[in-house]
């Protein structure tokens, strides 16, 4: 994902405050390597640094380092899917590169206003707006600004962020 020509590696270089990103699907791309390995029962460990250290970490890192604050939270139908369980076993990936993240049953959103699309959202300002097929491959983005947008999605997220589990609590159904 840590790449210069998709707009999030610049949009997460420029945050200077907050990067705070609301997932809410059971599954994507499952055609990615480390989920099919995981399927095979590859398992990353977290001593073993090197095996699983991806770009994506070394951005995350860098920007926690510039004092950016890096919130994850998913949304989760319970009993969970394998792609989310699979989630689950590699969040400590995201947890040593800087972010936090906290995970919702679906059961306990429902009087949340939810937004149709997982965001990332950078400073309270810039949306990037991450679209999926219907077996989870990406299938583009948009990037918002307008503050009406911005605010529902800054509501949503705090909401979930609030209700949540940290990782090291949640106990997958």
């Amino acid at each position: 994902m840590a790449d210069d020509s998709d707009p999030f590696t610049p949009l997460f270089r420029a945050c200077t405050r907050s990067a705070v990103h609301l997932e809410m699907r059971d599954g994507y791309m499952r055609d990615d390597p480390w989920y099919i390995d995981w399927q095979a029962g590859i398992r990353h460990s977290p001593t073993d640094r090197a095996s699983w250290w991806a770009p994506w970490h070394d951005l995350t890192l860098e920007s926690a380092g510039r004092g950016v604050v890096i919130r994850r939270a998913r949304v989760v139908s319970e009993p969970i899917s394998d792609y989310v369980r699979y989630e689950y076993d590699i969040t400590f990936t995201n947890i040593v590169a800087g972010e936090q993240v906290r995970w919702l049953p679906r059961r306990l959103a429902t009087d949340i206003a939810l937004p149709g699309n997982d965001f990332w959202l950078f400073d309270d300002e810039t949306l990037l707006i991450n679209h999926f097929s219907g077996d989870g491959d990406s299938t583009g983005h948009d990037i918002i600004r307008d503050p009406d947008v911005v605010k529902l999605c800054s509501t949503a997220f705090e909401m979930v962020w609030a209700r949540g589990t940290p990782h090291d609590d949640y106990r997958p159904a």
